[in-house]
């Protein structure tokens, strides 16, 4: 069979290793797909010359790859949402399909561009946008498709995943460490998608679209960065037995759908809570499989182009089918999604890592217990640090059993109107992952 065509927008990272790949791998990669895989267009602002391309045709219009009645596949690896937007659904116009590792452009756009990519009966593969190398949408689209699926929870990014790490192994500063990771290509000169769990929440919201079958609602994520967590923190977590990760969680209840990222305690002895450095993982909890852990890089050169060249294979493959028999773009059909909500985070519930500042007086704690009590919330274990008493102040260690948010805001509100007696309270999320 003739070769598939392929044009490359973008020759960065992602499409530089994406570009390395295809090349190394040709004849492996063709014995997979069952005929070849051909670039033979690649869109770039300026000239590579470190890349082979030879005999390829070089275009700094993406419009013209989406236009380019040679070409069967479009592969988007230029990230940000307005351009890739309008290159994506130009060449869906165009009936060709597309391939992406942009998981902001999914999760804002995603609805839209599946919608029209049904209408045209093309296919949009998006593998690279969640977790780099680690195949985890095929898994929970395909590989658990038997399975109501019962709650993901993943560290999703590796910039905040290396920062908590170096916190908590050498006792670092999330400021000094941030300022490392810079410098090391880890995290962007504006490092605000990382840390303040921006990019966390686009591949969370993907990943709860195809697990519970619901549309794409990126907007209704909860996000709660890193920034104020401090190595006091990391150090009481550890002593009592937990390490704090910045976890994106997506359960379903009777209620509705979670969607949350923020810091959370999790048991030291869970695997999920010792994948360290950039490296990434996420947990599915299905109702028949149990829990299953999917690890690997996250990002990088060449990971992400193995799932960006997985979606090439799987798209050749399916060239031939009817496009009614295809895998849906979100596990579910489309006239199949529910319209489950999404709760707010103030209806999600958690057990919780509280860090009052208190005076060391007789009659404190019986206080904040019973501003705790009156709430409903019970509280599993204690522990006092009197030796690292800061303006009067001593900190006390809550861990809470498993309430409501809004009953631990209203608490944490009363506490805070102790005025000269509790200071600021941290509050930390504890999630088991059993």
């Amino acid at each position: 069979m003739k070769p598939v065509k392929v044009g490359i927008c973008g020759l960065g990272t992602v499409g530089g290793g994406t570009f390395n790949v295809l090349q190394r791998n040709a004849e492996e990669i063709a014995r997979r797909a069952g005929r070849g895989i051909e670039v033979a267009q690649i869109a770039i602002r300026t000239p590579k010359p470190q890349f082979q391309t030879t005999g390829i045709a070089i275009t700094n219009d993406v419009f013209e790859v989406a236009t380019n009645p040679e070409i069967d596949v479009v592969v988007e690896l230029m990230g940000g949402y307005t351009v890739a937007r309008e290159l994506v659904l130009k060449a869906i116009e165009n009936g060709k399909h597309v391939v992406t590792a942009n998981k902001a452009l999914i999760a804002v756009h995603g609805n839209e561009i599946f919608a029209k990519a049904r209408e045209k009966g093309v296919i949009v593969a998006f593998e690279a946008a969640v977790a780099g190398g680690i195949p985890v949408i095929k898994a929970i689209r395909e590989g658990l498709s038997a399975n109501r699926i019962n709650w993901v929870a993943g560290i999703i990014n590796g910039t905040g995943n290396f920062i908590l790490t170096e916190m908590r192994e050498k006792g670092r500063t999330f400021e000094d460490v941030l300022v490392e990771a810079q410098a090391l290509g880890y995290a962007e000169a504006d490092p605000t998608f990382d840390v303040e769990g921006i990019d966390a929440a686009h591949k969370l919201t993907i990943l709860a679209s195809i697990a519970f079958g619901i549309p794409l609602q990126f907007d209704k994520a909860y996000t709660e960065g890193i920034t104020k967590l401090t190595t006091a923190d990391v150090n009481y977590a550890e002593a009592l037995g937990y390490r704090i990760k910045h976890l994106g969680v997506a359960r379903s209840t009777a209620a509705g759908i979670e969607l949350r990222v923020h810091p959370t305690l999790i048991p030291a002895d869970r695997l999920i809570a010792n994948v360290n450095g950039v490296m990434n993982a996420v947990m599915v909890n299905g109702d028949a499989a149990g829990s299953t852990l999917f690890y690997g890089a996250g990002a990088g050169m060449e990971p992400t182009a193995s799932s960006v060249i997985a979606d090439l294979v799987d798209v050749v493959r399916a060239m031939t089918s009817d496009p009614e028999n295809r895998v849906p773009h979100l596990a579910f059909q489309p006239d199949s999604l529910s319209a489950h909500p999404i709760l707010p985070i103030e209806a999600c519930e958690s057990s919780y890592y509280l860090r009052i500042q208190a005076k060391d007086h007789p009659g404190v704690l019986a206080q904040v217990a019973s501003i705790l009590s009156e709430r409903g919330i019970n509280i599993e274990s204690i522990m006092q640090k009197e030796v690292e008493e800061q303006d009067g102040l001593v900190p006390m260690i809550l861990l809470t059993h498993r309430v409501v948010e809004q009953r631990i805001n209203d608490a944490i509100a009363a506490l805070e109107a102790l005025q000269g007696v509790v200071g600021p309270v941290v509050r930390i999320r504890v999630e088991h992952l059993n």
